[in-house]
Protein backbone atom coordinates (compact mmCIF):
# COMPACT_ATOMS: atom_id res chain seq x y z
CA UNK A 1 0.00 0.00 0.00
CA UNK A 2 1.08 3.60 -0.50
CA UNK A 3 1.88 5.05 2.90
CA UNK A 4 0.96 8.67 3.49
CA UNK A 5 2.15 10.43 6.63
CA UNK A 6 -1.11 11.26 8.40
CA UNK A 7 -1.01 11.83 12.14
CA UNK A 8 -4.13 10.86 14.05
CA UNK A 9 -5.66 11.18 17.49
CA UNK A 10 -5.80 7.67 18.92
CA UNK A 11 -7.11 6.20 22.15
CA UNK A 12 -5.91 2.78 23.24
CA UNK A 13 -8.24 1.15 25.75
CA UNK A 14 -6.24 -1.38 27.73
CA UNK A 15 -2.65 -1.05 28.90
CA UNK A 16 -1.60 -4.71 28.87
CA UNK A 17 0.92 -6.33 26.56
CA UNK A 18 -0.82 -5.55 23.25
CA UNK A 19 -2.28 -2.19 24.24
CA UNK A 20 1.00 -1.11 25.77
CA UNK A 21 2.93 -2.07 22.64
CA UNK A 22 0.54 -0.14 20.42
CA UNK A 23 0.54 2.95 22.62
CA UNK A 24 4.33 3.10 22.64
CA UNK A 25 4.77 2.44 18.93
CA UNK A 26 2.01 4.73 17.68
CA UNK A 27 3.06 7.63 19.88
CA UNK A 28 6.66 7.13 18.77
CA UNK A 29 5.40 7.33 15.18
CA UNK A 30 4.02 10.80 15.87
CA UNK A 31 0.36 10.13 16.64
CA UNK A 32 -1.50 11.79 19.50
CA UNK A 33 -2.08 8.79 21.75
CA UNK A 34 -4.18 8.47 24.90
CA UNK A 35 -4.31 5.31 27.01
CA UNK A 36 -7.32 4.41 29.14
CA UNK A 37 -7.67 1.61 31.67
CA UNK A 38 -10.87 0.62 33.45
CA UNK A 39 -8.97 0.81 36.75
CA UNK A 40 -8.10 4.47 36.16
CA UNK A 41 -5.15 6.44 34.74
CA UNK A 42 -2.93 5.46 37.65
CA UNK A 43 -3.12 1.83 36.50
CA UNK A 44 -1.33 2.62 33.23
CA UNK A 45 2.33 1.55 33.61
CA UNK A 46 4.92 4.30 33.21
CA UNK A 47 6.70 2.41 30.42
CA UNK A 48 3.54 2.53 28.30
CA UNK A 49 3.79 6.33 28.36
CA UNK A 50 7.52 6.61 27.74
CA UNK A 51 7.19 7.65 24.05
CA UNK A 52 4.63 10.38 24.66
CA UNK A 53 1.24 8.72 25.22
CA UNK A 54 -0.95 10.13 28.01
CA UNK A 55 -3.03 8.25 30.57
CA UNK A 56 -6.67 9.43 30.74
CA UNK A 57 -9.94 8.47 32.40
CA UNK A 58 -11.94 5.95 30.40
CA UNK A 59 -15.04 8.16 30.45
CA UNK A 60 -13.08 10.97 28.78
CA UNK A 61 -11.14 8.80 26.34
CA UNK A 62 -13.33 8.52 23.27
CA UNK A 63 -14.68 11.94 22.37
CA UNK A 64 -13.08 13.69 19.41
CA UNK A 65 -10.73 10.81 18.56
CA UNK A 66 -9.94 9.55 15.06
CA UNK A 67 -9.29 5.98 16.18
CA UNK A 68 -10.10 3.87 19.24
CA UNK A 69 -8.18 0.64 19.70
CA UNK A 70 -9.73 -1.91 22.06
CA UNK A 71 -7.01 -4.07 23.60
CA UNK A 72 -8.94 -5.81 26.33
CA UNK A 73 -10.02 -9.45 26.84
CA UNK A 74 -12.56 -10.70 24.32
CA UNK A 75 -15.33 -11.24 26.85
CA UNK A 76 -14.95 -7.68 28.16
CA UNK A 77 -15.34 -5.91 24.82
CA UNK A 78 -19.17 -5.60 24.97
CA UNK A 79 -18.78 -3.67 28.25
CA UNK A 80 -17.48 -0.73 26.19
CA UNK A 81 -20.81 -0.17 24.42
CA UNK A 82 -21.78 2.66 26.76
CA UNK A 83 -18.39 4.35 26.49
CA UNK A 84 -18.27 4.06 22.69
CA UNK A 85 -21.75 5.58 22.43
CA UNK A 86 -20.02 8.92 23.09
CA UNK A 87 -17.59 8.52 20.18
CA UNK A 88 -18.23 10.07 16.78
CA UNK A 89 -19.73 7.87 14.07
CA UNK A 90 -16.61 8.72 12.06
CA UNK A 91 -14.27 7.27 14.69
CA UNK A 92 -12.62 4.03 13.56
CA UNK A 93 -12.88 1.32 16.24
CA UNK A 94 -10.28 -1.44 16.10
CA UNK A 95 -10.64 -4.78 17.92
CA UNK A 96 -7.44 -6.67 18.81
CA UNK A 97 -9.08 -9.34 20.97
CA UNK A 98 -9.08 -13.13 20.60
CA UNK A 99 -11.51 -15.74 21.88
CA UNK A 100 -10.10 -18.57 23.98
CA UNK A 101 -12.73 -20.60 25.87
CA UNK A 102 -10.28 -21.48 28.67
CA UNK A 103 -9.64 -17.76 29.26
CA UNK A 104 -12.97 -16.14 28.40
CA UNK A 105 -15.38 -18.92 29.30
CA UNK A 106 -17.36 -20.76 26.66
CA UNK A 107 -19.48 -18.36 24.58
CA UNK A 108 -22.14 -20.38 22.83
CA UNK A 109 -22.83 -18.14 19.85
CA UNK A 110 -19.12 -18.10 18.97
CA UNK A 111 -18.92 -21.86 19.42
CA UNK A 112 -21.90 -22.12 17.08
CA UNK A 113 -20.15 -20.22 14.32
CA UNK A 114 -20.68 -16.51 14.97
CA UNK A 115 -17.52 -14.70 13.87
CA UNK A 116 -15.78 -13.23 16.91
CA UNK A 117 -15.44 -9.61 15.82
CA UNK A 118 -18.81 -9.63 14.06
CA UNK A 119 -20.27 -10.53 17.44
CA UNK A 120 -18.36 -7.72 19.13
CA UNK A 121 -19.48 -5.19 16.52
CA UNK A 122 -23.11 -6.19 16.95
CA UNK A 123 -22.95 -6.03 20.75
CA UNK A 124 -21.17 -2.67 20.64
CA UNK A 125 -23.66 -1.32 18.14
CA UNK A 126 -21.02 0.01 15.74
CA UNK A 127 -18.61 -1.26 13.06
CA UNK A 128 -15.18 -2.50 14.06
CA UNK A 129 -11.98 -3.37 12.23
CA UNK A 130 -9.96 -6.45 13.22
CA UNK A 131 -6.19 -5.88 13.46
CA UNK A 132 -3.08 -6.84 15.46
CA UNK A 133 -4.78 -9.92 16.90
CA UNK A 134 -2.76 -12.37 14.80
CA UNK A 135 0.71 -11.57 16.13
CA UNK A 136 2.22 -12.43 19.48
CA UNK A 137 2.74 -9.55 21.89
CA UNK A 138 6.47 -10.25 21.82
CA UNK A 139 6.42 -10.24 18.01
CA UNK A 140 4.75 -6.86 18.06
CA UNK A 141 7.18 -5.54 20.66
CA UNK A 142 10.42 -6.67 19.04
CA UNK A 143 9.95 -7.56 15.37
CA UNK A 144 8.68 -4.35 13.79
CA UNK A 145 11.03 -3.06 11.08
CA UNK A 146 10.95 -0.32 8.41
CA UNK A 147 8.99 -0.83 5.20
CA UNK A 148 10.97 -2.67 2.56
CA UNK A 149 13.03 -4.70 5.03
CA UNK A 150 13.40 -8.27 3.70
CA UNK A 151 11.31 -10.77 5.65
CA UNK A 152 9.08 -8.09 7.19
CA UNK A 153 6.17 -9.73 9.02
CA UNK A 154 2.65 -9.08 7.73
CA UNK A 155 -0.46 -8.49 9.83
CA UNK A 156 -3.99 -9.07 8.44
CA UNK A 157 -6.62 -6.34 8.74
CA UNK A 158 -10.33 -7.03 8.19
CA UNK A 159 -13.30 -4.67 8.18
CA UNK A 160 -16.41 -3.77 6.22
CA UNK A 161 -15.54 -0.12 5.55
CA UNK A 162 -12.81 0.38 2.96
CA UNK A 163 -11.88 3.71 4.56
CA UNK A 164 -11.70 2.30 8.09
CA UNK A 165 -9.71 -0.71 6.91
CA UNK A 166 -7.22 1.56 5.14
CA UNK A 167 -6.78 3.68 8.26
CA UNK A 168 -6.10 0.57 10.33
CA UNK A 169 -3.64 -0.60 7.69
CA UNK A 170 -1.75 2.69 7.90
CA UNK A 171 -1.45 2.23 11.66
CA UNK A 172 -0.21 -1.35 11.25
CA UNK A 173 2.44 0.07 8.93
CA UNK A 174 3.35 2.62 11.59
CA UNK A 175 3.98 -0.18 14.11
CA UNK A 176 6.56 -1.78 11.82
CA UNK A 177 4.64 -4.45 9.95
CA UNK A 178 3.29 -4.98 6.43
CA UNK A 179 -0.51 -4.57 6.52
CA UNK A 180 -2.51 -7.08 4.50
CA UNK A 181 -6.05 -6.31 3.37
CA UNK A 182 -7.95 -9.37 4.62
CA UNK A 183 -11.34 -8.20 3.37
CA UNK A 184 -14.63 -7.95 5.21
CA UNK A 185 -15.19 -8.57 8.91
CA UNK A 186 -17.15 -11.77 8.25
CA UNK A 187 -13.91 -13.28 6.95
CA UNK A 188 -11.87 -12.27 10.02
CA UNK A 189 -12.32 -15.77 11.47
CA UNK A 190 -9.44 -16.70 9.17
CA UNK A 191 -7.03 -14.64 11.31
CA UNK A 192 -8.40 -15.83 14.65
CA UNK A 193 -6.87 -18.53 16.93
CA UNK A 194 -5.42 -20.88 15.91
CA UNK A 195 -5.40 -20.87 12.15
CA UNK A 196 -2.39 -21.05 9.84
CA UNK A 197 -2.17 -17.23 9.76
CA UNK A 198 -2.35 -16.81 13.53
CA UNK A 199 0.93 -15.97 15.27
CA UNK A 200 3.02 -17.69 12.62
CA UNK A 201 5.06 -14.63 11.54
CA UNK A 202 4.43 -14.78 7.81
CA UNK A 203 5.49 -12.30 5.16
CA UNK A 204 3.16 -10.44 2.82
CA UNK A 205 3.83 -13.07 0.16
CA UNK A 206 3.07 -15.97 2.52
CA UNK A 207 0.05 -14.64 4.39
CA UNK A 208 -2.68 -14.93 1.70
CA UNK A 209 -2.23 -18.69 1.32
CA UNK A 210 -2.33 -19.16 5.08
CA UNK A 211 -5.58 -17.22 5.39
CA UNK A 212 -7.06 -19.23 2.50
CA UNK A 213 -6.06 -22.49 4.21
CA UNK A 214 -7.98 -21.69 7.42
CA UNK A 215 -10.44 -24.38 8.51
CA UNK A 216 -12.82 -23.43 11.29
CA UNK A 217 -13.23 -26.90 12.79
CA UNK A 218 -9.55 -27.80 12.69
CA UNK A 219 -8.43 -24.37 13.86
CA UNK A 220 -10.79 -24.49 16.86
CA UNK A 221 -9.28 -27.85 17.83
CA UNK A 222 -5.76 -26.43 17.54
CA UNK A 223 -6.87 -23.45 19.66
CA UNK A 224 -8.33 -25.66 22.36
CA UNK A 225 -5.16 -27.75 22.67
CA UNK A 226 -2.81 -24.78 22.91
CA UNK A 227 -2.13 -25.19 26.63
CA UNK A 228 -1.13 -28.82 26.14
CA UNK A 229 1.28 -27.75 23.41
CA UNK A 230 2.69 -24.97 25.57
CA UNK A 231 3.28 -27.51 28.33
CA UNK A 232 5.29 -29.61 25.89
CA UNK A 233 7.65 -26.68 25.35
CA UNK A 234 8.87 -26.93 28.94
CA UNK A 235 9.43 -24.24 31.54
CA UNK A 236 11.43 -21.92 29.32
CA UNK A 237 10.67 -21.13 25.71
CA UNK A 238 11.28 -18.34 23.25
CA UNK A 239 9.12 -16.41 20.85
CA UNK A 240 10.65 -18.51 18.09
CA UNK A 241 9.57 -21.69 19.90
CA UNK A 242 5.97 -20.49 20.05
CA UNK A 243 5.94 -19.49 16.38
CA UNK A 244 7.33 -22.88 15.38
CA UNK A 245 4.74 -24.60 17.58
CA UNK A 246 1.98 -22.71 15.79
CA UNK A 247 3.38 -23.45 12.36
CA UNK A 248 3.86 -27.15 13.17
CA UNK A 249 0.18 -27.51 14.07
CA UNK A 250 -0.71 -26.94 10.41
CA UNK A 251 1.90 -29.07 8.66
Amino acid sequence: MTHLVVFMSITVIGAGAIGGNLARKLSAAGHDVQVADARGPEAVPAEVLETGARAVDLDDAVQGRDVIIMSIPFDRVPELAGVLAHASEETVVIDTSNYYPFLNGRIEDVENGRVESVRNAELLGRPVVKAWNAALAETQRTMGVPAGTPGRIAIPVAGDSDKARQIAMQLVEDTGFDPYDAGVLADSWRQQPNGPAYCTELTLDELPAALAAADREKDAHVRDTVMERFAALGDTFTREDVVEMNRAAHR
